[in-house]
C-alpha cells in the first residue's frame, strides 16, 4: 500500500466548498451524538523562537464514512519577517482507522482555511435568516475570501461589504469580487449592518458596537482564538443568542473568553454547541430571534471532515503522488 501526497493545490482543488460543509456539518452532528473521539488539544511553547507547535487528534464516525487525522500546526509570529515564511503551516496524516495505515499526507494551512470557513457557513445555515443576502467581513485576509466562497453556498449573498485597515487589501478583495457580487470597501459600522457579519482579527479589545448591528444580524466570530482576544461588544455578547463550537475551547480561548473569565457570562447566557443545534436536538434560528453569533474556535473533527473530502476526491481523479511512507512487511 501507498501513502498519498496532497500539497496546498491538491488540497484547495479537491475540498470542493458544498462538500466540504456537509462533511463538517456531519461532523459536529457526529460529536453532538458522541460518535466522536477529539482529545485537547496540546502545545509545545517555544518562547525561544516566538512560537509554538500545536497537536490536533480526532477520530469521526459521521454514519455513512468514518476517518481519523492528526494535524501538527504551528504559530510562529516571527516567520514572515525572519525567514519569509507563513505565520502559520499545518501539516495533516489522515490515516485508515481500520488499520491504522497512513492513507495520506496533506498540506494543512489551506485546508485550515477551508474547514474554518465551513464551520461558518454551517452556523449561518442554522442561525441567520433564510433571506440574508448580505454579508459583511471585518478583515480582508486569507480568512476573507473563504468565508465569503462558504457563506455564499449556503445563502444568496448579492451584497458584500468589506472591512480592513489595509486599504491595499481591503481593494484587493473588492478587485477579487466585483464581478460577481455588489462587492464594496466600507466601515466596520458598515459591515456590521449586514444580514450576516464575519469578523475575522486578531484583536484583543472589541471593535464591534453593539449600535452597528442589523436587528437579525448574524455574526460569525472568528477571530478569538487565544486567551485575551476579544472582537464584539459584550452587550452584544448578552443580547445574542450565543452558539459555541466547543464549551472548554470557547470558554478559554473564543470570542466569549474574556467576560467569561470576568464573571460577565455564565452558562445561562449560552444557547448551546453547534452540533446539537446540526443534529437536530437544540433549536436553530427561530422568528423570535434578533441577533445570533456563533463562537469558532475551530475543531479537529473539522480538520477530518475536511481531509475526507480532500482524500476521496483526489483518490477518485487519481490526483497527488502515490509514495511508501511506512513498512507495510510483516515477515
Amino acid at each position: 500500500m501507498q501513502t498519498l501526497l496532497l500539497g496546498a493545490d491538491a488540497v484547495e482543488d479537491h475540498a470542493t466548498m458544498p462538500a466540504v460543509i456537509d462533511a463538517v456539518a456531519a461532523a459536529f452532528a457526529a460529536d453532538a451524538r458522541g460518535n466522536t473521539i477529539m482529545p485537547a488539544k496540546s502545545y509545545i511553547d517555544l518562547p525561544q523562537y516566538n512560537g509554538d507547535f500545536r497537536s490536533m487528534p480526532a477520530y469521526v464516525n459521521a454514519e455513512t464514512w468514518d476517518a481519523a487525522a492528526i494535524k501538527w500546526v504551528n504559530v510562529h509570529l516571527d516567520n514572515p519577517r525572519d525567514h519569509d515564511l507563513p505565520t502559520v503551516l499545518g501539516t495533516l496524516i489522515y490515516s485508515d482507522p481500520e488499520t491504522a495505515f497512513p492513507l495520506a499526507v496533506m498540506d494543512g494551512t489551506v485546508l485550515t482555511r477551508l474547514r474554518t470557513g465551513a464551520a461558518a457557513a454551517v452556523a449561518t445555515d442554522h442561525l441567520a435568516v433564510a433571506d440574508a443576502d448580505s454579508l459583511g467581513l471585518v478583515g480582508a485576509g486569507t480568512q476573507a475570501y473563504t468565508q465569503l466562497a462558504a457563506i455564499s453556498s449556503v445563502r444568496d449573498i448579492e451584497t458584500v461589504v468589506v472591512a480592513d485597515r489595509d486599504t491595499e487589501k481591503q481593494q484587493a478583495f473588492v478587485d477579487t469580487f466585483t464581478d460577481r457580487f455588489d462587492v464594496r470597501a466600507g466601515t466596520i459600522e458598515d459591515a456590521a449592518g449586514c444580514d450576516v457579519l464575519s469578523t475575522i482579527t486578531p484583536v484583543e479589545s472589541p471593535i464591534v458596537d453593539r449600535e452597528w448591528l442589523g436587528e437579525r444580524t448574524h455574526i460569525n466570530a472568528i477571530g478569538a482564538d487565544a486567551a485575551g482576544k476579544q472582537e464584539h461588544d459584550e452587550r452584544t455578547l448578552l443580547d445574542a443568542k450565543l452558539v459555541i463550537d466547543n464549551y472548554e475551547q470557547c470558554t478559554h480561548s473564543g470570542e466569549i473568553n474574556v467576560p467569561w473569565g470576568e464573571g460577565v457570562l455564565t452558562d445561562a447566557d449560552l444557547h448551546g454547541e453547534l452540533g446539537d443545534i446540526v443534529a437536530g436536538t437544540l433549536s436553530g434560528r427561530t422568528d423570535d430571534d434578533g441577533i445570533t453569533l456563533f463562537d469558532s474556535t475551530g475543531l479537529a473533527i473539522q480538520d477530518v471532515a475536511t481531509a475526507h473530502v480532500v482524500y476521496e476526491n483526489a483518490s477518485a481523479d487519481g490526483d497527488g503522488t502515490a509514495f511508501s511512507l511506512v513498512d507495510t512487511d510483516t515477515t
